[in-house]
């Protein structure tokens, strides 16, 4: 099978944040609702929604402040195990060794992350 076969749409735009309540009151004033709110490590997170769009902003007193300052892009997938095996064929470079997770979500969420020639993140995520 072709990576496509397993890519059913984009998942999040990764974006950190120093004020968590601000980023999620000037998405708010836009017309995003708050679709999740969690921790992951001591920093805050909140998934925001608007139709198909969702953010995730991240409070870890790191946001560069400047244009180009979006963290990732995730892409949705089926099958992450797979997905994982054949990224890791083609020829890019690979933030993470392995599929990580997180408690986010219902059920959880397992992900991996490569790095694009601009040095953009790209972040393969499957929801459970």
């Amino acid at each position: 099978m072709k990576l496509t076969d397993y890519i059913t749409g984009i998942q999040h735009i990764g974006i950190p944040t120093n004020d968590i309540q601000a980023t999620k009151d000037f998405y708010h004033s836009l017309g995003f609702t708050t679709e999740l709110e969690t921790e992951n490590n001591g920093e805050k997170v909140a998934f925001l929604r608007l139709k198909n769009l969702v953010i995730e902003t991240y409070q870890n007193g790191q946001a560069a402040m400047e244009s180009g300052a979006i963290n990732h892009i995730a892409i949705d997938v089926k099958n992450i195990n797979e997905v994982f095996s054949l990224v890791k064929s083609l020829d890019v470079e690979m933030a993470d060794n392995s599929v990580n997770g997180l408690p986010f979500w219902e059920n959880g969420v397992r992900f991996f992350t490569i790095v694009g020639p601009n040095r953009e993140r790209v972040e393969f995520c499957e929801r459970f």
